[in-house]
């Protein structure tokens, strides 16, 4: 199977190469207005022509801690998008047993955030038998690195990263952090913080893109 993957659009809607599967990894409204009922024209006219034009089998996706309406007023996301939508949730893609959820550590009052101890709680809800995880906040330790002052700080979960020790999926793509661009490996599990955007919110990043076949681990590809 065929697999692209982007997080951390903020209003940017990249050309996606065909593929079996599209997985986005959340932060998708633009960062201009937060209003819940902007973010829903939003969604129902730019984001809705850019998933009907995807050359794409299927498409599934989470939100991020920028897309206040899936939190605040989830009543009127719009109907009918081209997408599955996850929300501690998940579905099963040509085999593959697909979870999605959104939450990351607290940070201010932004969407989908949560301390350390309700992360837990939430990660303890990702099936035994995923394949593949769609995140919006990372692991920690794994593309999760900002810079605070003179020193690196690691802002990933680390209840997130054990789970993910545990019951060692095939693939877990994420973004939020942008600076943390890049793919990682955890036992046998492939981890991708597939944000499109750099550190000053400037698209500067490809699609990102790996194969999954059989029961064989995942293999990424060169970005182009």
């Amino acid at each position: 199977m065929r697999i692209c993957a982007v997080s951390d659009l903020h209003g940017h809607l990249p050309d996606v190469p065909r593929c079996d599967l599209l997985l986005i990894g959340g932060d998708i409204c633009p960062t201009a207005d937060h209003d819940p009922l902007y973010q829903a024209s939003w969604l129902d006219t730019n984001f809705r022509a850019w998933l009907d034009q995807i050359p794409a089998r299927h498409i599934v996706g989470v939100c991020g801690n920028h897309d206040f309406i899936f939190e605040q007023l989830p009543e009127a996301v719009p109907i009918a998008l081209r997408w599955t939508y996850l929300q501690d949730s998940g579905c099963e893609i040509e085999k593959y047993k697909v979870w999605g959820t959104p939450w990351q550590p607290w940070f201010f009052n932004w969407a989908f955030n949560l301390e350390e101890e309700d992360l837990e709680t939430r990660w303890a809800m990702i099936p035994k038998d995923t394949d593949i995880l769609v995140l919006h906040g990372p692991p920690r330790g794994y593309g999760d690195q900002v810079q605070r002052g003179s020193h690196i700080e690691n802002t990933g979960s680390p209840s997130l990263t054990e789970r993910i020790k545990r019951i060692q999926p095939k693939l877990a793509i994420f973004g939020h952090i942008h600076e943390g661009r890049g793919e990682y490996r955890l036992g046998k599990t492939i981890l991708a913080n597939v944000s499109i955007l750099d550190e000053e919110y400037r698209p500067i990043h490809p699609v990102w893109t790996c194969e999954l076949g059989g029961d064989s681990r995942g293999t990424s590809e060169p970005e182009a």
